[in-house]
This record gives C-alpha cells, structure tokens and sequence, in this order.
C-alpha cells in the first residue's frame, strides 16, 4: 500500500471551505496527498483553495456551473453535480491518484460524496463525515452497495472547536490508516468465485452448500439478501467478478411485491442472466417479507401469521395469492437470462419458520407459490421439485450438485 496516499477530499467550499482546509492539513500532516474537491454550487469559495476547481468537477460531466446552477431545483443542481464529482473521482483512480475519500458535508454534500464514492471499487477506502448520518434517516443514499463507512458528525460542520476538531482528526487518521494499512481495491475474484444468497432463516442450508463448494475448489461468497446484498453481488456479477450463481435467498422478490423492508429495484434476478452466468436458484424465505419492530407493522397485516425475529424485524407471512403473483415475478425475472438456469424447490418450506410446526407454515401459501413458478419458467429453463426443506442438509447438498454440473456445461444462448 503506498506510503503517501493520495486522498480525494470532497466538500462545498462555499460553507464548509475552513473545515475542509483543516481536514487538508491533517491529512498532509499524516503523510497523506489530499486533492480538494469543490463540489459547491451557488456561494463563492472561501477558506480553502481547491485542487480541483466547482467549474471543473461540473465540466467532468460534460456539464457548465451555469448550467447547473440554472437547474431548477436544488435537487436537480445536486445531481447534476454528483455527477461531475463522479467522473472526476473515476479519473483520477484511473490515473492512480485516488487511494482513498473522504466527505465532510450536510445532506446534499455528503450526497455527492457518496455518489462518488460509489462508483469506486471495493476495498478502497470511502469514509463520508455527516450530521445527516444519525436519527432515523435512511442510510441507503450514503452507503449504496458500496464499503462506504459514515461518521456521525455529533455537531454540525460548521466552525472549528474541540468537538469538531476532534472529529476531524479521527476522520482524517481513519481514512489514512485504511488506505495505507488496509486491504486495497477488490479487482478480479477469480474463475471459479460463485455468488450466494443468505439470510438467518436460511443460513443452515447456505453453510452446508458453501461447504460442499468449498470442497469443490470453488470459492463461495455469501451476501445478505436484505435489499443490498442481492444488488452488490449483482453488481459484482456485472463486472465479470463472478463466475456463477448460487441465488439461494429470494427474500428481496417477497419484499419487492410487498413493499417490505428489504426492496430492491427492478433489475434484481435479471443481472446474472443477462451476463450469462450460470444460476441455480432455490425459493429461500419466499414464504414471508420482511417489516420492523412488531408495533410498526402496519395494521393491514396484523392479523397474518407473524414471527418475532429480532426487535427491529418481523417476518409476515405471504398469502396464497401473493405467493402465486411472487412465482410468477421471479420467472419474468429470470426469462431473459443468456446463461443456464435450474430452479430447484423445497417443497418442506421455505425457511426455518415455513416448516410443520413453525410460526410461518402454510403449505396451501407454498404450493400456490410453486406451482405458479413451475408453470411460468421457461420451457427450457430446469426445474426441479424436491422433497425436504430449504435447510435440509441433503437438499443443500443437491443444491451445491446442481450447480457444480451447470458449471461444467457450456452456456447456452437464451
């Protein structure tokens, strides 16, 4: 790692230029490179100097400050400018002159530095210093899928006293340490490297199967499948990281149809395919989605079968109906896919909870389910109806079969 690292210091030198010009200082001081970042827009710059000027980072894009500036909205002029800071960052990791970032910003300005950051591979080190990142607010716009970390910034940016200077200083030692010490970007995993989906009411099954592929001479990595964990190992899929496919956790489809917690976006379970990856997929807690404390699920589903996971989750049940819609969503999903696909059911249950005797049981809800599945796929995709539970160890080691043979088999055009 290298001796000297050169870190992208991002802020709004317009409110936050003496701040910024502090962190600077720290970070020479640690033996760092900073290259300053001004992704202010509307106020002039003050306090600090910038290596790389407002008008550049909005030109990075192919946009003008004036233009931006004549966006409309605040919104619209933030996003405008993410995505100058974004290009910017991306040159100069391209060029080597990026081993690390860091943020000092209030909502909009940490918005940008994350934008940034997200874009940079994983493994380099992304720390984003907020007053924003506390309370109730979501999380998801700073951390993406990203390493990003997020520091509480206790008091607001603005002026220099004990608190903040204290801040400061850990943020600036924080991001240098990582970028000297740390374990560097995260580039090619390897050929026989497969994605794998997990959550807690699936995790027997998963560590079975990843010991198989292990003994394999495959090298297994698990994502939690709570609404990043699907898409950051789809974005890995889309880089060419992974060789295959393990999408044993569908948890983030039920909370798609549902509106649960752990959503995603539209692309889930279609990345893989378009890349033409091999995939075996297995219906894991397909059988509930997911909400937070038991007093805040909303009153419509109170009545369903619900069960306690944690005091900040509750899984409720998916009905027959909803089940028939989910097997149909995750076929549609799936049909576009240039890679091989096998679909291997647990007709016993879906996760710890969905078996007999368990608070989410309900086989009617689970054949509902399967059969819509089953009857949508594509003709040509396999599917496969299996007599035991999710986390059975027998059927995880079917699982692991499946896609140890889908791997040894040439991909097929769609």
């Amino acid at each position: 790692m290298p001796a000297s690292p050169a870190i992208a210091l991002i802020g709004t030198l317009d409110t936050k230029g003496e701040e910024i010009a502090y962190v600077r200082d720290r970070l020479r001081a640690l033996g760092a490179r900073p290259v300053v970042i001004d992704t202010g827009i509307l106020g002039e710059p003050a306090g600090c100097s910038a290596d790389v000027t407002r008008a550049e980072v909005a030109a990075a894009d192919g946009d003008d400050l004036e233009g931006v500036r004549a966006a409309g909205s605040r919104g619209a002029a933030v996003e405008r400018m993410l995505a100058g800071v974004r290009a910017v960052c991306l040159r100069l990791y391209g060029e080597g002159r990026l081993d690390g970032a860091l943020c000092l910003g209030g909502a909009e300005g940490a918005i940008m530095g994350a934008g940034a950051m997200h874009a940079l591979p994983v493994g380099v080190p992304k720390l984003i210093v907020s007053p924003s990142a506390s309370g109730r607010r979501a999380f998801a716009p700073f951390m993406g899928e990203t390493d990003t970390t997020v520091m509480h910034s206790v008091v607001d940016i603005l002026g220099l006293h004990a608190i903040s200077r204290a801040i400061f200083d850990n943020a600036a030692a924080a991001v240098v340490a990582m970028a000297r010490e740390g374990g560097g970007a995260v580039g090619a995993l390897g050929e026989r490297t497969v994605g794998v989906t997990m959550l807690g009411q699936t995790t027997p099954g998963v560590m079975r199967l990843r010991e198989r592929l292990l003994e394999a001479g495959h090298a297994p990595v698990v994502f939690h499948a709570n609404g990043v964990g699907g898409p950051a190992m789809e974005k890995l899929a889309a880089t060419g990281a992974l060789a295959g496919v393990v999408d044993y956790t569908l948890s983030e489809l039920a909370n798609s149809l549902l509106d649960g917690v752990h959503a995603t976006g539209p692309e889930r379970l279609r990345v893989a395919g378009r890349h033409g990856l091999p995939q075996v997929v297995v219906p894991g807690c397909c059988d509930f989605f997911n909400q937070g404390a038991r007093d805040t699920v909303p009153a419509r589903f109170r009545a369903r079968k619900s069960y306690f996971h944690n005091p900040v989750a509750t899984l409720v049940r998916i009905s027959e109906a909803e089940g028939d819609e989910l097997g149909r969503l995750i076929a549609e999903r799936l049909a576009g896919s240039t890679g091989p696909v096998h679909v291997v059911v647990p007709a016993r249950g879906f996760s710890l909870v969905d078996a007999e005797g368990g608070a989410l049981y309900d086989p009617a809800a689970d054949r509902a389910f399967i059969d819509s599945l089953r009857d949508a796929l594509r003709d040509d995709f396999a599917f496969e109806e299996v007599d035991a539970h999710v986390d059975d160890p027998a059927f995880a080691d079917l699982v692991a079969d499946r896609y140890l043979t889908l791997v040894k088999e040439p991909a097929h055009a769609g």
